[in-house]
């Protein structure tokens, strides 16, 4: 008996007590000169291309939240290993370096951070963008002007070396106008690109479930296994054509005016939850380290003095979770990040779950029960779940590991119609406002939609129902917040107060009661020549949230464990989903109002409809703009109730007026630079509002 016991404590001592200690490596692969040059100072910058490599000790408490760390493969060291890419643009010459990191999440691999904003290279910043999702198709990005990164992890393993399988659910939602004969497994609007889970057993699809509906909330409807393929299928190679794990073919091929969800097992999990600890230890590095383990110096050693993060959309969501599952807290038990921005990131990202899918996202109708929707949305310690039953929130862990950064938080109308943001602000009922942590500041850019930025409105009618593209440009608005952010962290200058809607003051209610003004038979000049604008009709379409159950191994809190009910199971309860309020021209009274807002040339709403599908929806992520009539005689005899741009501002010298107001309003309250009002009141003095 004793001699077994000796033998389990040695067995357990070589898994973890002799495991080496964790190394990183640091590779330059390319170094390039950054063109411009920036500020007073004429900074110039170059930007390092390379690969970070590090270690993590699954026996380490610091990185015992990821799932399957313990399964997953691991080197000659005993430890599990990573790569992820990553580049730093920084001064040419680090004395004028302002101390300050700024680290950009990428988004599906996709990295934001490749153009850094010129007014902060002005500053003196060091930029670095590092790769946290692990399961990026490799291949050239969509968006050129981003870099592409990647992470590479490893794949767990049963502790016999076998494979690991489990259920996975994946829906497709072909485009309108499309009759694809083949989907990719990874295909779902806001997951494509994605390296999909290989179906157990390939190419056979028996056991597994293949539905289709109109509606999210109609019966699915069976198709047999007969009829459909893991296989590629084209017009020359028709059905059931080549066998293929990363496709699914239909026979007759896929409906635009159907979603389809498949059931399958798949096998060989990532171990994503990876992620979190490379950007965490990623981070640490450069702020802390002379060099690496192997003696290459780090280009930025001893010049960094705070870390800010930052993300957007699902990198924001990402930010998110790496706050809630405590990474903020490094292997020395000191800060990674002293602020943290999140953009647009409504919810959580799932990444620390087995089979786990971080590219997802939800809507209306797609993607309606997907993960990282879950995820608790309150930020306090104190925050309580009524629905759910669970207590914590997103500051909980940090809290506790005394790793609190200061966190700013943006969002847009969009969130509030497709994303589910309004639990950020209410209890799960939505009858009173939450009260925020004092290191927590929550910005609503009012009208804006989910990209924030300005592109100008365009419209075509066969897409979306109304002219697509808030009106409203947040980019300004967030520039002077990320000053804001820096001197609270640097000078620890209070920043502006939130600004966003409260069942208080009346300016968040319930969709159902929100009323807008006639908005009738206005003019927009199209691709195609001039078109009448349909009359608004609100169709009080949005988002819901219902409280679900994936199985007893998975914590819907955390978005961890492992998922055993696919689709999950409804539990009959449903999260309040509230909206913000509006003015007699449709734009929305709380938030920080942009000058687009304070003076309207038009309503800028954070949603819109699809035109001419079977199903009403929303049209994803994009806003509208319907501008206001030019005189009162054009107004009335169209029957529309706001107020057109004659009655409200005479002439072009009076809008001019009203912008320069706007804009010095912003300037004082801290949410826009001088330099860019100068830029907005300039820009409304040489394009007039009257002219066609």
């Amino acid at each position: 008996m004793k001699t077994k016991i000796l033998l389990l404590l040695l067995a357990f001592l070589s898994l973890n007590v002799f495991a080496a200690k964790p190394k990183v490596k640091l590779t330059v692969t390319k170094v390039v000169d950054y063109p411009g040059k920036f500020g007073d100072k004429k900074i110039e910058y170059e930007k390092i291309y390379g690969k970070f490599t590090g270690e993590v000790d699954p026996a380490d408490p610091h990185n015992g939240i990821i799932v399957d760390l313990q399964l997953a493969d691991k080197n000659e060291n005993g430890l599990v290993e990573y790569t992820s890419d990553f580049f730093l643009i920084k001064p040419k010459k680090m004395k004028y370096a302002n101390g300050v990191l700024r680290y950009d999440a990428p988004n599906r691999g996709n990295a934001y951070g490749s153009n850094p904003d010129s007014t902060l290279m002005a500053r003196g910043y060091v930029f670095i963008s590092a790769a946290w999702q692990g399961d990026v198709m490799k291949k050239e990005s969509p968006m050129s002007m981003f870099d592409r990164l990647y992470l590479d992890v490893p794949t767990a393993h049963n502790p016999d070396g076998s494979e690991i399988t489990g259920i996975i659910r994946v829906e497709f939602a072909p485009t309108k106008g499309t009759h694809p004969h083949e989907m990719a497994l990874s295909g779902n609007v806001y997951n494509s690109g994605h390296i999909s889970y290989v179906p157990a057993g390939f190419p056979n699809n028996d056991g597994y479930e293949l539905t289709m509906r109109i509606n999210e909330s109609d019966p699915r409807r069976w198709i047999p296994n007969e009829d459909w393929a893991f296989a590629s299928t084209s017009e020359s190679n028709p059905f059931p054509g080549t066998p293929d794990p990363a496709k699914v073919s239909i026979k007759g091929g896929f409906n635009p005016d159907y979603l389809y969800e498949l059931i399958y097992t798949g096998k060989d999990p990532k171990v994503m939850g990876l992620g979190l600890t490379a950007i965490r230890d990623i981070v640490t590095f450069f702020r802390d380290s002379e060099e690496d383990d192997y003696g290459t110096e780090n280009p930025v050693a001893g010049s960094i003095k705070y870390t800010l993060g930052t993300g957007t959309s699902q990198s924001g969501n990402f930010m998110k979770t790496f706050l809630h599952l405590g990474f903020n807290q490094t292997l020395s038990d000191t800060k990674v990040f002293d602020g943290i921005f999140p953009i647009v990131g409504a919810r959580q990202n799932n990444i620390n779950m087995r089979f786990a899918v971080p590219g997802g996202g939800g809507g209306p109708r797609t993607e309606h029960r997907a993960y990282g929707q879950s995820s608790v949305r309150g930020f306090a310690d104190d925050y309580t779940d009524e629905i759910s039953g669970e207590t914590g929130g997103i500051l909980t862990r940090s809290i506790a590991s005394n790793s609190v950064p200061k966190v700013f938080m943006l969002l847009t109308s969009s969130e509030m119609w497709a994303l589910q943001a309004s639990p950020v602000f209410t209890d799960a009922y939505g009858q009173y406002d939450l009260e925020q942590p004092e290191d927590l500041r929550i910005y609503y850019v009012a009208g804006a939609q989910h990209s924030v930025s300005r592109y100008g409105a365009m419209w075509n009618p066969s897409q979306t129902v109304y002219p697509g593209f808030s009106d409203v440009d947040g980019t300004p608005i967030m520039r002077a917040l990320w000053i804001a952010l820096e001197q609270w962290v640097i000078e620890g200058t209070e920043p502006p107060a939130s600004e966003m809607p409260s069942i208080k003051d009346k300016t968040l209610i319930f969709p159902e009661d929100l009323k807008f003004p006639e908005m009738k038979r206005v003019s927009f000049q199209t691709r195609n020549g001039e078109k009448t604008i349909p009359d608004f009709n609100y169709l009080n379409i949005i988002s819901n949230l219902s409280l679900l159950d994936f199985g007893p191994t998975f914590n819907i809190h955390d978005e961890t464990g492992i998922v055993t009910q696919l689709p999950p199971a409804y539990l009959g309860k449903d999260y309040a989903i509230m909206v913000s309020q509006v003015d007699e021209d449709g734009n929305e009274i709380a938030g920080i109002r942009s000058v687009e807002l304070q003076a309207p040339t038009g309503t800028s709403l954070g949603f819109n409809y699809l035109s001419g599908a079977a199903y009403n929806d929303l049209a994803g992520l994009t806003g509208s703009y319907i501008p206001f009539h030019k005189t009162k005689q054009e107004r009335i005899a169209a029957g529309d109730t706001r107020l057109s741009l004659e009655e409200r501002y005479g002439n072009q010298a009076g809008y001019v007026d009203a912008v320069t107001k706007a804009a010095n309003d912003l300037v004082s309250k801290r949410f826009l630079l001088e330099e860019d009002a100068a830029i907005i009141i300039d820009k409304a003095k040489k394009t007039s509002i009257f002219e066609n």
